[in-house]
Formats: C-alpha cells, structure tokens, sequence
C-alpha cells in the first residue's frame, strides 16, 4: 500500500487546482530530496511481482497499527486483482523502483490507465524508508511519465481520513472527486474497494491537473 493509494487520500474539495513547476521540475527536486539518502531509480522488470508484493506487504503494517484489516476471504479476492493490475503494469514498463544504496527495492510506484487517463494504481514504501522522500519522489517520476502521454489529469483512489494519506496528496496537489463526476471505469474501481477494503465510505478518488512535461 502506499505511502499507498490503499492508503492515499487527500481532501474533501472537488476544485481542480495547479501546482508550482512542471511535473519534471517538481520530480527533479523530489529525486533530488531522496538522492541524498542515497535512493536510485529505476523502471521495474517484468520479474519483480514479489519484490512490489513484498514491498507493499510491509508498507501495509502501517494500516495494521491503527486497526484496519481485510478479512482472509476478502484479503484473496483484493490480492489477486491486485496481482493482476500490477504485473499489467509491469508489462506495460509503467512501474518504478526506488533502491537503496546497496540496491535493495524500498519503495514503487505503478501506473495504469482507466478512463483513458492515467491512474496511479500504486504507490508504495517500506516503513523503513518512509519519511525521506522516497514516495514524494515516486509520485513525481509518475506524473512526469503520464504528462508525456500528454495526459492533462491524474487520477488515484485512496483513504480520505489517514493522516499520513491526505496530507501526502493534497499538498502534492491533488483534489478529491465527487463520485458523480468520476469516469465509468475509476467509479468500477473504487466501488470495487469499497467493497472489499475496511472503512469503505472513506474511500475516495483523486485527481490532479499535471503540468507539462518535458
């Protein structure tokens, strides 16, 4: 999960705003806020489905501490749809690892495509590496790479009431969507976690208007 769109969620207003820089300025600073933990970055191998799988199961033991848990038989049908989309991701080359310095992954980010737009389908980061701008930095790498598909809005679906989720994406400028005016298949999707994920009327989509990317 993310800093985890299982986990992600950002305000409750539904204006659509811009943010200072292009998503590759604000992608150069990130990487370079994380540089100095010694992080590298990298596009994913077709490969490495454990590796997201192991990264996010121990980014989601932050979602463990305050008491939000799948049940085993919604926990199998969640994983294995989620299995699904992120080795489509993996295929698709729109997964990015964040590595130590000893190359050990430590965080991912995956894109997909619902709607005909982007949609971060994951974002996540060991709790290890957490708080050093590993996430701040994946999150950018994947709106720049989705305004080179000269995409205008990028779309997620996360948790509205975690306090390290809203925070995270409204101030990476991203706004929440009232369900009415969310496209056919993002409203699938998030109609599909609510229900199987826990605290399913906090789930929410997300969106934000990228810059261009050069």
């Amino acid at each position: 999960m993310q800093p985890s769109n299982k986990s992600g969620a950002a305000g409750r207003r539904s204006t659509t705003k811009r943010t200072e820089g292009s998503a590759c300025e604000q992608t150069q600073r990130r990487e370079h806020r994380a540089s100095q933990v010694e992080s590298r970055f990298r596009v994913a191998a077709v490969h490495e489905l454990e590796t997201l799988c192991d990264i996010d199961l121990d980014a989601s033991r932050l979602f463990d501490q305050v008491g939000l848990e799948l049940t085993p038989a919604d926990s199998v049908e969640f994983a294995a749809a989620e299995r699904s989309r992120w080795m489509q991701c993996l295929k698709s080359g729109t997964v990015f690892v964040a590595s130590d310095r000893l190359g050990t992954p430590v965080g991912f980010a995956a894109l997909h495509v619902l709607d005909g737009e982007p949609y971060l389908e994951q974002l996540s980061v060991r709790m290890s590496a957490m708080r050093r701008g590993i996430g701040s930095a994946l999150l950018s790498a994947a709106e720049c790479v989705a305004a080179k598909t000269r995409s205008r809005t990028l779309w997620l679906t996360t948790y509205q009431h975690l306090p390290w989720n809203a925070p995270f994406y409204e101030k990476a400028g991203f706004v929440t969507v009232p369900v009415e005016e969310c496209g056919t298949e993002i409203l699938l999707e998030l109609l599909f976690q609510r229900r199987l994920l826990p605290e399913p009327d906090e789930r929410v989509a997300m969106r934000k208007l990228l810059s261009a990317c050069n």
